[in-house]
């Protein structure tokens, strides 16, 4: 039998591959590989690290945190603005802005910290951050008819400020798992009544700020002033190319790894590494006559070998995935077992089900290059299987239009920076079809809702791995793997960056720490 990933490294992969070198030798033409920094050149970086400019592979869509759902909105977001709690390593709730207590199983008491230690957190307008900001912000779910985050927060009955520093939520149901939710960046009242436009013109309270946005975003760190110049870099290629440069300081994830290897040959940049927590996975449209009976769904599972792609095409820290959340988080399922790729059962599967072969189908992804190399991959497997799979790679901006209008047949995409069990019922739950939630293939399961709403009126992690299991058998999605996550810093003779610290879910936190160190 033709092993399907080196079929597909023969024939449209292998594209890829030889493009990827011709460009690496390309850069060490332009770049001179290997050779030292002159100290001319490195008087010119030391001047450029100011600002530091981010290469990134896409911009974000939206800074409104009401509204955003893309990565790079809500990576920016975190940065922008402050939420009332945050998470410890474990994913558990902490302290934002503000402490809690349980008045009741209905009814939670919100304090802002406001001491010498952790004084009250104030606008990047130079406002103060009150109680009437959360209310205003919270409140405003009420009147927003698209945003995909209005149904997590439908249980609110009311809520009330007591004064300037404490405010009451009150449910219409018990949720115990209310708290994990208010991760929404919190809004200037007053902007909020006279309807700011904070999706291009953000004011929060984080520790970095909005500066300006044509071309490139343009952020400042509020406790020393550092600016950054986040720039959109589609090509992997091309933002290695500035990396190597000088017209880039940073880069972080998005690269395939052949271009990461070449990275950390370089004396000149430094790469980190380490495992990833963002789910990828592919997405069925269950309203699609065929895609709506499961056994075609098992059929599709069991045609993707994840191992191999894994092996071959992904960064070191990769790994295969089960669930939405890794088997680490608490309310992880280590017990969830990978689809094992049988191309035959896979055949014997849609032949039961009554499928004419090949089975064709249209899978949709971004132009992002590694996205397409790994849609390819899968596609040369699936036919092993028996299924003609034709890839339509669209401009971001479109493609996840057509994900959240229920556009497609199969599509992939990357859950990122995800730290509470809700999401299985902003995701499955059967009234979180968009715009109310992220149920993007329309799936719909009574028994799913029950075991959610089970799960989502108790704290145990044995509730939640029931629902991860009955989903991994009904199959809304074929689960791919948690993607590892890298960065890479240039480093120059005088100057170089330092502190930035790399997450497992890819966010950008290290933007609060980094900073230049002149050597001695």
């Amino acid at each position: 039998m033709v092993n399907p990933v080196k079929s597909v490294h023969g024939f449209q992969a292998m594209g890829l591959m030889v493009r990827w070198l011709l460009v690496l030798s390309f850069i060490c033409l332009l770049v001179g590989c290997g050779k030292p920094v002159s100290h001319a050149a490195a008087q010119s970086a030391a001047v450029k690290l100011t600002p530091i400019r981010f290469a990134i592979a896409q911009a974000p869509l939206n800074l409104d945190p009401r509204y955003a759902t893309d990565a790079a909105s809500e990576r920016v977001n975190c940065l922008l603005y402050r939420s009332l709690i945050d998470f410890d390593k474990a994913a558990k709730p902490r302290p934002g802005l503000a402490t809690w207590v349980e008045i009741s199983p209905t009814q939670y008491r919100f304090t802002l910290l406001n001491s010498p230690e952790q004084p009250r957190a104030v606008f990047h307008d130079h406002t103060q951050l009150n109680a009437q900001d959360v209310v205003a912000t919270y409140q405003s779910f009420s009147q927003l008819k698209d945003s995909p985050h209005s149904a997590d927060f439908a249980n609110i009955r009311r809520i009330e400020s007591l004064n300037d520093d404490v405010v009451d939520f009150y449910l219409a149901q018990p949720d115990f798992n209310f708290v994990a939710k208010l991760i929404i960046g919190i809004l200037p009242n007053g902007l909020i009544k006279s309807g700011h436009d904070f999706a291009h013109h953000p004011i929060g309270s984080g520790p970095l700020k909005f500066v300006s946005w044509k071309n490139n975003l343009q952020l400042q760190r509020v406790a020393d002033q550092q600016d950054f110049i986040l720039s959109e870099v589609k090509d992997p290629m091309v933002r290695v190319l500035k990396l190597m440069r000088g017209e880039a300081d940073l880069l972080q994830g998005d690269l395939p790894p052949e271009l990461v290897k070449y990275l950390q040959k370089q004396t000149n940049i430094a790469v980190q590494s380490s495992i990833g927590a963002n789910f990828s996975y592919i997405g069925f449209n269950m309203r699609d006559p065929v895609l709506s009976k499961q056994a075609v769904r098992e059929a599709i599972a069991h045609a993707i070998d994840c191992k191999s792609i894994i092996q071959q095409a992904m960064l070191a820290g990769s790994r295969e995935a089960g669930a939405i959340l890794p088997p680490e988080h608490w309310a992880g399922n280590p017990n969830l077992s990978p689809y094992d790729y049988n191309p035959k059962l896979a055949r014997e599967l849609l032949q039961h089900a009554g499928i004419k072969m090949p089975l064709k189908l249209v899978y949709k992804t971004s132009t992002d290059a590694q996205r397409v190399r790994l849609a390819t991959m899968m596609q040369a497997q699936m036919r092993e299987a028996g299924i003609e799979l034709e890839i339509r790679s669209l401009d971001w901006g479109t493609f996840f239009s057509d994900i959240k209008q229920g556009n497609f047949q199969l599509y992939g995409l990357t859950w990122v920076g995800i730290k509470t069990p809700e999401i299985y019922a902003k995701a499955f739950g059967s009234q979180s079809v968009p715009p109310q939630g992220a149920n993007r293939g329309r799936f719909q399961d009574k028994a799913l809702d029950d075991l959610m709403s089970l799960a989502q009126n108790s704290q145990h992690a044995g509730d939640w791995q029931k629902v991860t299991a009955y989903i991994h058998h009904a199959l809304p999605y074929v689960p791919l793997w948690y993607e590892g996550q890298f960065s890479a810093i240039r480093k120059d003779g005088r100057k170089t960056l330092v502190n930035y610290a790399l997450q497992p879910d890819g966010n950008w936190d290290g933007l609060k720490t980094i900073k230049g160190e002149h050597a001695h």
